[in-house]
């Protein structure tokens, strides 16, 4: 998955030399203290960030400074130690964001609001509400996303990265800000979609 990766900010090496790869369906931990630069990795594999030096690769492609939409729209979905939801949309509206990178109406189609657009719109509700009773988040679809506790916006941020559909989830402390009954159905969502083939790297 990654060669030789490095990244600088200045004088400070982040990432320095970075090579490993992930078997298909695996679940696998980055560790290491804070500041270690673990998020900058996640950033490189993810197109956030181009490294200075090495490479990428992910299903046979290279994806080395690809554009983060790019990248996503390949499998690779992930999500932030700190929620990154618009906080004035419903939780349902966040999640059918990630739907995004699989539809293919594209603008012209939206504007003149054609049949095609309708059902895309249909199937991306009905898969971001099926994510959500995963969850257990569906009683608050509806719920702007701002008005929910730190740990429920923490879970509709995953079900976002879900929504994608990927092949790669990043997680970056999932966990972080969950009690134990979030983090126990988070727990069994990863190993339910590890089920379906989905690649898992946790920080």
């Amino acid at each position: 998955m990654t060669r030789k990766l490095h990244r600088f900010f200045g004088g400070l090496h982040a990432v320095e030399d970075v090579s490993f790869s992930v078997p298909r369906g695996a679940i696998k931990a980055v560790i290491g203290p804070n500041g270690a630069g673990k998020t900058t990795l996640f950033n490189l594999i993810a197109g956030t960030l181009s490294p200075h030096e090495g490479e990428v690769h992910f299903r046979g492609s290279r994806i080395t400074g690809w554009k983060a939409h790019s990248i996503a729209s390949l499998g690779i979905a992930r999500t932030f130690q700190t929620t990154k939801l618009f906080p004035h949309m419903t939780v349902l509206e966040n999640v059918m964001v990630g739907r995004h990178p699989r539809t293919r109406s594209g603008f012209i189609a939206g504007m003149l609001n054609l049949p095609r657009t309708w059902r895309e719109e249909r199937e991306s509700r009905a898969k971001a509400m099926s994510i959500l009773d995963d969850l257990g988040l569906s009683g608050c679809a509806l719920e702007t996303a701002s008005n929910l506790s730190f740990g429920r916006q923490r879970l509709v941020e995953f079900a976002r990265a879900l929504a994608t559909e990927p092949l790669l989830l990043l997680l970056d402390e999932p966990a972080a800000g969950l009690n134990i009954y979030e983090t126990q159905a988070l727990a069994e969502l990863i190993l339910k979609i590890r089920g379906r083939g989905v690649t898992c790297l946790v920080v």
